[in-house]
């Protein structure tokens, strides 16, 4: 396997459920809980322009409605994306893409980029959050890691960006994972951590790739995953796993 540059432990939207996920207060309550590797999911407005949010509509985590990446940045840019989790996050909006780039930049953080497209828009959505990243992170010693459940996400990455390093997400062994992941050329496998065991880590570690977990929350599931030899764990726990 290549030489992993990126650490153990990774916050995952930020800081899990102690803040609004996916907005840069998550990211400042990950890092004072040391993180030093933050999740997030990456999507297209309308207009292109790359958003951080999970969800394809916006009710959940903000007071808009609809769909996400059917309106403008301008009008997302006014949404109120804290409320919902608490009053104490009243206000916090939604974050573009480069934000949260140039804070984990300006802080040497390392990140891994979920791209989580609008459906119908994978291919575009891979293409462009790669060219962002790629230009964001130019003349960098270490890139962002590229993840996605979207094969064609990643294809669209691998084709405008290739030296960017993938990951292929994945909630369940669909036949073919571990071939795609090579006609892909990722550098990591990112299962559902009840998917790691001891047959699954051989098979993807003798392919040369990186074994990641998402997303385990309590010590017995992670205790589990460190003795099977895998190589990263993004938790929403940012409050119980000290990152070392």
């Amino acid at each position: 396997m290549k030489a992993w540059p990126y650490p153990r432990w990774v916050a995952h939207r930020g800081a899990g459920k102690l803040a609004p996920e996916n907005t840069l207060a998550a990211f400042r309550l990950g890092a004072a809980h040391g993180y030093r590797m933050f999740e997030c999911d990456v999507k297209l407005s309308v207009d292109g322009v790359p958003f951080l949010m999970h969800d394809a509509t916006l009710e959940r985590t903000t007071n808009g409605v609809g769909t996400g990446g059917d309106q403008p940045w301008d009008q997302l840019a006014r949404l109120d994306a804290g409320s919902w989790h608490s009053r104490a996050h009243a206000g916090e909006p939604l974050p573009t893409f480069e934000n949260i780039a140039r804070y984990c930049l300006a802080n040497g953080y390392f990140l891994n980029i979920e791209i989580k497209p609008t459906p119908g828009l994978e291919a575009e959505t891979g293409r462009v959050v790669a060219q962002h990243a790629a230009r964001l992170w130019h003349g960098q010693a270490v890139p962002p890691l590229l993840t996605s459940f979207r094969p064609e996400s990643l294809q669209a990455a691998q084709t405008v960006q290739p030296e960017l390093p993938r990951g292929l997400l994945l909630d369940t062994l669909w036949t073919g994972w571990l071939e795609m992941a090579l006609s892909l050329e990722c550098v990591a496998i990112v299962c559902n951590h009840a998917l790691w065991d001891k047959s699954t880590v051989t098979q993807a570690h003798s392919a040369g790739f990186r074994c990641l977990s998402y997303t385990p929350n309590d010590e017995w599931a992670v205790q589990r995953l460190l003795d099977l030899g895998t190589d990263g764990i993004i938790t929403d726990r940012v409050d119980l796993f000290a990152p070392v």
